[in-house]
C-alpha cells in the first residue's frame, strides 16, 4: 500500500530508511510455488518479516560499483525498442542489443539470453507469457551454489558447460534490469553489496515449477548488510545483477535484491514497470 511521503525518512545525503522483506529462519527447508505453477503471484510456504534498513543512493558512487566487487552496477544503455511489451521486438532487436552490451561491457566471449520477466506494481501486474507479475518484494538472490551451475547446464547444454569448465573457462549468470517507463517513482529495487552478506544469511529455498524444482536464496536479516538503490531510474539505464559465478575466489557470487516502498511514494506515484532479462556469460579459458 502506498502512503504519504515522509521526509524524515530521507537523509540529506540521499540515504533513505525503508522496510525490506526478509525470510524468517526455520528448521525445515523453505519452499514456494512459482508463478509458472500458480499463473499469478507465487504461493509462499514460509514466514517473512519486515526490517528497517538504510538504503543509500548509488549514483554519487556509481563508478566504484562492479558486478565482481559488489554484484551489481548501474550503466547507461539506450534501446531502440519502443515497446518492451512486444515479444516479437524483444526477440528481433532487444536480445541482440543486450548481447552486444554485455560482450562489450564485460569482455564475455558468448552471451546466452534465456528469460525475460516484466513486473509492475499496478493493480493487475505486468503481462508475461506465464501470467501477470508484480514486483518481487522478498529479498532474494536468483541462484545458489546448486542451481547456478545446474541452470547453466540446462541453458548452455551439459556437454558445452563441462567443456568450458574443463578448459579453464568461466560462466557467470547476470540479469539486466531496466525500467520500461520512467522515472521510477514507486517500488524501486534495493540491492545488497554482495561482499556485505555472510553466507549463513543466505537461506536456500526450493522454487517449485510444474515440471521441476529449482533453488534460490532468500535473505535472512543480519547485521552489516549494505543496501543501495538508484533513485529515479529511466529507461535508458540498466542495472546489471550477478546471480551466480563459477569462480569462487572472493569476488561477488550472489546478489540479494528486492523491491521496496520508497518513503516518498504517494497514492499518486506512477506504478513501476520493469523488464528483467536473464543471461549467462561465457568466458573462454
Amino acid at each position: 500500500m502506498l502512503h504519504s511521503g515522509n521526509s524524515s525518512e530521507i537523509e540529506n545525503n540521499g540515504t533513505i530508511s525503508a522496510e525490506l522483506t526478509y525470510i524468517v529462519r526455520q528448521k525445515e527447508k523453505p519452499y514456494f510455488e512459482s508463478s509458472h505453477s500458480t499463473g499469478g503471484e507465487p504461493k509462499v510456504f514460509f514466514e517473512t518479516e519486515k526490517r528497517r534498513a538504510n538504503i543509500s543512493d548509488m549514483r554519487p558512487h556509481v563508478s566504484r560499483f562492479s558486478i565482481d566487487t559488489n554484484g551489481f552496477e548501474l550503466i547507461n544503455h539506450e534501446t531502440s525498442v519502443d515497446d518492451l511489451y512486444n515479444d516479437a521486438l524483444i526477440e528481433a532487436r532487444y536480445n541482440q542489443e543486450l548481447e552486444d552490451l554485455l560482450k562489450q561491457h564485460t569482455g564475455a566471449d558468448k552471451v546466452v539470453i534465456f528469460d525475460h520477466t516484466r513486473r509492475s506494481n499496478n493493480d493487475d501486474g505486468a503481462k508475461n507469457a506465464d501470467g501477470r507479475r508484480g514486483p518481487a518484494v522478498r529479498i532474494h538472490a536468483d541462484y545458489t551454489v546448486k542451481s547456478g551451475p545446474q541452470r547453466a547446464k540446462d541453458t548452455l547444454g551439459e556437454h558445452d558447460f563441462n567443456e568450458i569448465m574443463a578448459n579453464g573457462g568461466r560462466v557467470v549468470q547476470v540479469n539486466v534490469w531496466r525500467p520500461i517507463t520512467g522515472p521510477v517513482e514507486s517500488s524501486p529495487l534495493a540491492l545488497a553489496s554482495a561482499t556485505s552478506i555472510p553466507a549463513n544469511d543466505l537461506v536456500a529455498t526450493d522454487q517449485r515449477f510444474p515440471d521441476r524444482v529449482g533453488e534460490i536464496y532468500q535473505l535472512a536479516f543480519g547485521k552489516g548488510h549494505e543496501w543501495f538503490y538508484a533513485p529515479g531510474m529511466m529507461p535508458n539505464e540498466v542495472i546489471l545483477i550477478k546471480g551466480w559465478d563459477s569462480l569462487n575466489d572472493g569476488r561477488a557470487q550472489f546478489t540479494p535484491h528486492g523491491a521496496f516502498e520508497h518513503p516518498s511514494e504517494t497514492p499518486k506515484s506512477k506504478p513501476r514497470e520493469s523488464i528483467e532479462t536473464r543471461t549467462y556469460l561465457v568466458f573462454k579459458g
